[in-house]
């Protein structure tokens, strides 16, 4: 039925309150862009944006920082982008540099390059879109664009004084943007264009390598139209493969990020991934190369700390990756670092910081990889990465024992050249750093002071750039006095063992990162750990009060998985493995110190090494209540949302971010009960059928799904676990046999259901593990189809296709406030990119999923979102939410009317979240560090 119209007005806006009252302590000042849609076929309401220029701030004017003056911001304009698609990286890695460097002593300008290879300049706001798609198509009316490369290059010239490209892959460290760079004289950090042609290219690398002395793996060049069949067959016979069955790998000449990167047996398969990889526009180079079976692989960072353009390149610690094999029969996958296990955390991979290897294989790997730094002229900081195959393997035609890479243990070997680094927060890079005592802005910042030194004309604007900083830090420590040095103490805390404890720790990262910025707070990050641990078998029934919280030193937390975490802080107690690592960091650090000293810009390391200790929960809210501090929870489902932490600090007089909501909330049933009321205020539910898992798993298929459709009057069925979230298990079944897959499932504890193993396509689909003790089952609601063109339609720009058939879409929404008087955000709509369900990937991992915040007028008209705002204001004070929460449902676009999927009380948190989107859509704009602090200040206010 149509909504009502409601009298009562909306609050004001809270956010828009607090984010005026709250100071940033590390942005600059300068307004942002206004941020809208842009395409012909949307209408706008903004006006076209102002050229953007970095602007100093009335703080930084106070202190004589005008340029020219003794002491100045440092300009730096990050570029990232990219025709490649390594693009959605670049996006999170240009995200976490703009987190981590800003400041009133450093004023940052972002470009972005799309894949039509056009530039822009951008909002800094746009870095936090989860992926370019976010906003691609409203570049036109949304940012400021250049009429040519040469004119941005240009541009950049006069309004930059040094240039930091973060594009991974095509046109990013093939030399396209260094090239662009030099020739109008703008300078920049990294490797020189000539020298990255080099060094990005595999095959030439590896050429050069073996020119170099160094040892490679054997490999073969594929290049398009000029594969012969009969030449790959004596290749083949050349390095003693089998020409049936012989394991190869098959990648791309010129692409990062592991893309396109398959496992091939045999000449036939070989030859036609090779073929897939060029016909799929990938790269029309390829390389085959032999599989190294036994083989470990590592990567390591390194650094120039050398004088101007004298090299002294040192190698940090390196990691080794260990692959795990996926534990469900029914996922053929081979085990290879591929894109997926690279940047969505899951027990697939783990890290080891330092290797597991023999000291002399650790001292091969870095005194290689300092020799390769310096003979290939690379500059400022890379990634290299290799293997390392112990004395067992063999490696075929590596006779050469005067090589470098052989040791008594095996042979070391370098593979690939990583000229632009990933800089995602939990990346190598600062993995790496914080071992031996960088925080992620002083590894940044070096890096840069670094690549300023190298110009010859940068030399004043460094040493301004110096004074300034040494100017911000006196008058910060004086102020420090002045008010005293105690701080209000903060634990954010995440982990847990439920299947979304991934996404868990990306939350409380990213959280703990943000604080971690304001002067007046200490942060310490805790992981919350099963009793057991997470390598014995998963046991619901031990009581919540005899789990483990473990306070963690800054450099455990920058880890893959919780798993790491929690291996990390046993590994701690090791005396022989501490020993090693205590060795290690130790003769790094000797390398590094010395030669940063000679530098007048090096601030020192700001990371000191400290030991995790483990409380039990009780143990830690004790010891949080005696240090007179406030919880973030970050703990998604589990004893983090049902209420259980929550009762447990309220019980003690704690104070915490999120409502007491959260046992309601966590049952997908209750929730739906308690609001089944609202239906007059717009809010209706969809209809549920709850069933014990053992049932479901015990009876009979077709009878179970003849009964779910006739209860649910359906003919697809929605199923999802009834206390998950993050997507975990949701998936759509149309027919008995769907249900088979996924009770199957089930039954053998599988990790994922690969991509389309249902009846309609879909992506992977994580599973719970251990299996949920109940499941619901929904009617599958079916939605309006949107999708983001990136091509050009008839010359125009780039635009959303939407039929608007249906009238619904799914919206998520976030809430924030006190209790009856929560905020609406503005929703953002959904773009599933594969399959009916939003996959793991498209929640959480940046780079990847489609949000449109807010939802363009051209598809849902302003009346209709102020009533979908106010519908879902009403449901957050009929439930009791206060702090934050997020909303997700369907909204019918016509009239606002909202359809009830389900309410977090602990929504995700990770760097490109919707929440975020919805927060930088507030007018004022309310930036991440603001936003985290506002949710913290609530916690507060409740207490008092």
């Amino acid at each position: 039925m149509p909504l009502p119209r409601l009298s009562s007005p909306t609050p004001r806006l809270l956010l828009r309150a607090l984010a005026l009252a709250l100071a940033p302590p590390r942005r600059p000042s300068s307004p942002p862009l206004p941020i809208g849609f842009a395409s012909p076929r949307l209408a706008v309401r903004a006006a076209a944006p102002a050229p953007l220029r970095a602007v100093l701030s009335a703080d930084q004017r106070d202190l004589g920082m005008e340029a020219g003056e003794q002491g100045r911001p440092l300009r730096v304009g990050i570029v990232c982008g990219g025709p490649s698609a390594e693009r959605g990286v670049s996006l999170n890695s240009a995200r976490s540099v703009l987190d981590h460097i800003q400041g009133q002593d450093l004023v940052v300008s972002c470009y972005y390059i799309d894949s039509g290879m056009n530039a822009f300049a951008i909002s800094p706001a746009q870095l936090y879109s989860n992926t370019p798609s976010d906003f691609d198509f409203k570049l036109e009316s949304l940012a400021q664009g250049f009429h040519s490369l040469s004119d941005f290059a240009e541009h950049l010239a006069t309004n930059v004084d040094i240039a930091f490209p973060v594009i991974h892959g095509k046109f990013g460290e093939d030399g396209g943007i260094q090239e662009l760079l030099e020739k109008a004289k703008v300078p920049f950090v990294g490797t020189p264009s000539k020298e990255c042609q080099h060094a990005f290219d595999k095959h030439s690398a590896s050429l050069e390598l073996d020119k170099q002395g160094f040892l490679t793996v054997p490999n073969l060049l594929v290049e398009k139209d000029k594969l012969a069949t009969s030449e790959l067959e004596a290749w083949f016979q050349t390095v003693n493969l089998s020409k049936e069955k012989g394991k190869v790998i098959v990648k791309p000449a010129r692409a990062g990020s592991s893309i396109g990167v398959v496992v091939a047996y045999g000449v036939n398969d070989a030859a036609q991934k090779a073929e897939e990889i060029i016909s799929e526009g990938i790269d029309d180079k390829v390389i085959i190369e032999v599989f190294l079976e036994g083989g470990t692989e590592f990567t390591a960072i390194v650094v120039d700390v050398g004088i101007a353009n004298n090299s002294e390149p040192v190698v940090l610690l390196p990691t080794e990756v260990e692959l795990q094999p996926s534990s469900s029969s029914d996922t053929k996958e081979d085990t290879i670092f591929n894109y997926r296990r690279k940047y969505l955390p899951t027990r697939q991979v783990v890290y080891h910081t330092p290797p597991r290897f023999p000291a002399e294989v650790i001292d091969c790997i870095r005194k290689g990889i300092s020799l390769l730094f310096r003979r290939l002229g690379l500059h400022d900081f890379a990634r290299i990465d290799g293997w390392f195959l112990p004395s067992v393997s063999s490696l075929p035609s590596a006779e050469n024992s005067e090589k470098f890479g052989n040791t008594k243990y095996g042979t070391v070997l370098f593979t690939d050249i990583n000229l632009i680094s990933g800089m995602e927060q939990t990346s190598f890079l600062f993995q790496q750093a914080s071992a031996v005592g960088f925080s992620h802005s002083r590894i940044l910042r070096t890096v840069i002071q670094h690549a300023c030194s190298r110009f010859p004309s940068l030399v004043p604007c460094n040493n301004a750039w110096t004074a300034l900083s040494r100017k911000l830090q006196s008058s910060k420590q004086a102020e420090a006095i002045h008010k005293g040095t105690s701080k209000q103490k903060v634990f954010v805390i995440f982990g847990g063992d439920t299947s979304e404890r991934q996404v868990s720790l990306m939350s409380g990262t990213n959280v703990w990162l943000n604080l971690q910025g304001f002067d007046d707070l200490d942060v310490t990050p805790c992981l919350l750990a099963p009793a057991n641990g997470y390598f014995s078998s998963h046991d619901q029934d031990f009581s919540a009060i005899s789990r483990e919280v473990w306070t963690l030193p800054y450099s455990l937390v920058l880890r893959h998985t919780t798993e790491e975490v929690y291996a990390a802080c046993v590994e701690a107690s090791e005396p022989e493995r501490v020993e090693i690592t205590s060795r290690l960091r130790e003769q790094v650090m000797n390398e590094l110190g010395p030669a940063l000293s000679k530098h007048d810009w090096f601030a020192g390391f700001d990371i000191a090494y400290e030991e995790p200790v483990k409380y039990s929960l009780q143990q830690w809210i004790n010891h949080v209540k005696e240090s007179g501090a406030v919880v973030f929870i970050a703990v998604h489902g589990g004893i983090g949302e049902d209420g259980t932490i929550q009762t447990l600090l309220e019980s003690a007089g704690v104070p915490y971010t999120g409502p007491i909501a959260s046992r309601t909330c966590m049952n997908k049933v209750a929730t739906s009960l308690a609001v089944d009321h609202l239906t007059s205020y717009g809010v209706r539910t969809i209809p549920k059928d709850v069933r014990a898992t053992e049932e479901v798993l015990k009876y009979s298929l077709v009878d179970i799904w003849n009964g779910l459709i006739a209860k649910l009057q359906t003919e697809t069925v929605c199923v999802k676990p009834a206390h998950d979230g993050c997507s975990t298990g949701v998936a759509r079944l149309c027919c008995p046999k769907d249900l088979e897959v996924y009770t199957n499932a089930l039954r053998s504890k599988y990790q994922r259901l690969p991509a389309n193993c249902l009846y309609r396509a879909h992506g992977v689909i994580e599973m719970p593990v251990p299996p949920p003790e109940s499941l619901i089952f929904e009617p599958f609601i079916e939605t309006d189809e949107i999708i983001i063109s990136n091509k050009l339609e008839n010359g125009s720009a780039r635009h959303l296709v939407w039929k608007g058939e249906n009238d619904w879409l799914e919206i998520t929404v976030g809430v924030v406030g006190k209790r009856g008087k929560m905020h609406s955000l503005n929703p953002s709509i959904t773009v599933k990119e594969s399959g009916d369900i939003l996959s793991l990937e498209e929640k959480f991992q940046g780079g990847t999923g489609i949000n449109l915040t807010p939802p363009p007028p051209t598809i849902m008209s302003e009346d209709a979102l102020q009533r979908c705002k106010r519908s879902i204001e009403i449901m957050a004070n009929s439930l009791g939410l206060e702090g934050f929460s997020r909303i997700d449902a369907f909204v019918n676009v016509r009239s606002g009317e909202v359809l009830l999927i389900e309410v977090n009380t602990v929504p995700g948190m990770t760097p490109s979240t919707v929440l975020i989107h919805q927060a930088l859509a507030e007018e004022p704009p309310v930036y991440p560090h603001k936003f985290f602090r506002t949710l913290l200040d609530l916690a507060f206010e409740r207490t008092k």
